[in-house]
């Protein structure tokens, strides 16, 4: 159901209640606009956490954390749980996990919430979720020199990106993967990796992630 929809069956439900004097409906009402506001703070946290991607990305000052992303993305984890949602929790437990991992570098915080997201993204199927969860378990595992951990997760993730045509997904894991096979001494399989990345980010526009590649062939 869209936002539209939900909007739509609060106000029908709204109306029933006080022009036919039925009340039945209110609380469904509210539990669809819980889930549209939980749906709402997930989206404008992902909003906020790519502007400071996007910031970091760029020549500028260093980007700072802004103070709103952690609690909508916290709001939604209430909502979502409190409707017995767990796609939406896994996917909002995750961008906790990215946000510790990824702004703040505090990977002893971001793991055991990427963990819980994976757990509950298997339990509904929700691949997605899966392949963002163990990407940053990979990195994770890469930063504290498990590398063969780290391959296994980004390339387990890679697999769930293929199939539900995540391909510029595919090309950062690729990244990842080359960095990894640098660090095991496998310099020319982390050139091939980066090739493979640089084909696939190129064909569908991920222009970010070819940065990320010619960044990468510097250092490896």
């Amino acid at each position: 159901m869209n936002a539209e929809d939900r909007l739509g069956r609060a106000r029908a439900r709204y109306e029933q209640a006080v022009y036919g004097g039925h009340a039945d409906g209110l609380t469904d009402a509210e539990r669809e606009l819980d889930a549209l506001e939980a749906d709402a703070a997930l989206a404008r946290g992902r909003i906020l956490h790519a502007r400071f991607l996007h910031e970091r990305a760029g020549a500028g000052p260093a980007p700072v954390e802004d103070p709103a992303e952690l609690p909508l993305f916290e709001r939604a984890v209430e909502l979502y749980r409190a409707l017995g949602d767990v796609r939406g929790e896994a996917e909002a437990l995750f961008w906790i996990g990215c946000l510790h991992q990824v702004i703040r570098r505090d990977n002893e915080t971001a793991v055991p919430a990427l963990e819980w997201s994976y757990r509950l993204a298997a339990e509904v199927g929700d691949e997605r979720t899966q392949a963002e969860a163990l990407r940053h378990l990979g990195i994770a595992a890469h930063l504290a020199g498990r590398l063969d951990e780290a391959r296994e997760r980004l390339e387990e993730s890679s697999r769930l990106r293929r199939e539900i045509g995540a391909l510029p997904g595919v090309a950062a894991n690729l990244v990842g993967l080359a960095y990894i096979a640098a660090a095991q001494d496998r310099r020319a399989d982390a050139l091939a990796t980066l090739d493979q990345a640089q084909t696939i980010a190129r064909a569908h526009g991920a222009y970010a992630i070819v940065r990320q590649i010619e960044q990468a062939r510097t250092a490896v």
